[in-house]
């Protein structure tokens, strides 16, 4: 038996849900498939922030311990 259950995202989820949609929209614009292939890639406060998310989303806001 398969049951199927509606998944809450919690607000580090939205968060991340939010960066990738401000980041596509920013790769879209520059017309680059990946932020590697951007001028600013090292210095770009957006993608800082995009990966910031991605890491309290993965650890739910906890620090240290946490391995990739």
């Amino acid at each position: 038996m398969q049951t199927t259950e509606s998944q809450t995202l919690d607000k580090f989820e939205l968060h991340l849900d939010e960066m990738i949609e401000k980041l596509q929209t920013c790769q879209k614009a520059k017309e680059v498939k990946s932020c590697s292939a951007c001028e600013f890639y090292l210095t770009c406060e957006l993608r800082s922030s995009y990966v910031k998310a991605v890491y309290n989303s993965m650890s739910k806001g906890d620090t240290g311990g946490f391995e990739f």
